[in-house]
């Protein structure tokens, strides 16, 4: 940040959400005013409302970036083209983006940054490590019973605070600025073995097994999900789990210094803390 920065807040898109909560506290703690993105927030933030985003951009020094309900999902590219636009009309040039592993729609939205004239960061997640935790598998993780679309392919998960670290990182040191980091966990794990771990760190038993996809849509549509998270969910699984991103990066290591926290880790505090019950 510039001298004529400081006192102006940052506009955390997303800020309720796994990575912006954290980047709104990590922020706040460092003494930096914060803007809270959302649809429930004043001014709001609405990503199917254009109008709104100029009242949520004014006088803000920097922005984080996340897109809903995901980068993958088609259009996006056009919705981040025209936030930045706006964004770098109201003098705001510093932008860190919050993008994903092996998208093509993703992969588009960065292009789109990139080449639009910001200081950007990119970077780069796939699967949190707090879905486990916090979102999609949390209940049946509870239950003692997984099931997922998901079988031999591994994934790198990573987690959250490590992209809120990074992210902090990037919107207050400019030594970031025209960086991708590619962040991960550091090994790779199968959703089964990722949820033995958790089951070791419990010490619940846990049943994980793989199911087809159509039961997997059939079972979130029961659950009276969206459809077009449904839909989102559904091409999570089936196209950018396909051993695409089955790699490790090295984005923490290069933004911050340091190693990525083992989802071994994850499951022990998660465990202490009764996440997933006593």
């Amino acid at each position: 940040m510039t001298d004529r920065d400081l006192g102006k807040p940052v506009l955390v898109i997303g800020g309720t959400g796994k990575t912006g909560k954290r980047v709104a506290s990590r922020l706040a703690q460092l003494g930096i005013p914060v803007r809270i993105g959302s649809r429930s927030a004043a001014p709001a933030f609405d990503w199917n409302d254009p109008a709104g985003w100029q009242s949520a951009l004014d006088g803000v020094s920097a922005a984080y970036i996340t897109y809903y309900p995901d980068l993958a999902v088609p259009g996006s590219g056009a919705a981040i083209q025209r936030l930045t636009r706006l964004a770098l009309e109201m003098g705001v040039k510093r932008l860190v983006l919050l993008s994903g592993r092996g998208e093509p729609e993703a992969q588009h939205a960065e292009a789109i940054l990139q080449a639009s004239g910001a200081d950007w960061t990119i970077v780069r997640a796939s699967w949190f490590m707090q879905n486990f935790s916090e979102s999609l598998m949390a209940g049946p993780i509870l239950s003692g019973a997984l099931a997922l679309p998901a079988g031999a392919v591994r994934e790198p998960f990573i987690d959250a605070d490590d992209i809120a670290d990074v992210v902090t990182a990037a919107l207050t040191d400019p030594q970031h600025i025209g960086q991708i980091y590619e962040v991960t966990g550091p090994r790779l794990l199968t959703f089964g073995e990722a949820t033995a771990e958790i089951a070791s760190a419990t010490g619940r038993s846990i049943d994980y097994h793989t199911i087809t996809p159509q039961d997997f849509m059939a079972g979130l549509r029961h659950e009276q999900t969206p459809e077009d998270l449904v839909q989102l969910i559904n091409e999570l699984f089936t196209v950018v789990l396909d051993g695409r991103n089955e790699y490790l990066g090295d984005g923490v290591q290069r933004a911050l210094g340091r190693e990525p926290r083992d989802f071994v880790q994850f499951a022990r505090d998660g465990a202490a803390q009764g996440v997933w019950g006593d």
